[in-house]
């Protein structure tokens, strides 16, 4: 009997649209955190941009 050494490792990443009747019960809760996190990432750069967007323009707008 052979042993597989390497025990089945998560994977990091989602693809849209992919096929989801293979993939466990467990497994799918894990790409929601995933995806959840990486909304949260996305939601945090935007903020970001938008205040150094709000910054430049009360920088260089004109002073009436």
């Amino acid at each position: 009997m052979i042993i597989d050494e390497d025990p089945r490792k998560r994977s990091t990443s989602h693809e849209l649209g992919c096929d989801l009747s293979s993939i466990s019960a467990d497994e799918l809760r894990h790409r929601i955190t995933l995806l959840q996190d990486e909304i949260a990432r996305l939601s945090r750069e935007i903020d970001l941009k938008e205040a150094g967007r709000k910054a430049a323009d009360s920088l260089f707008s004109p002073k009436v």
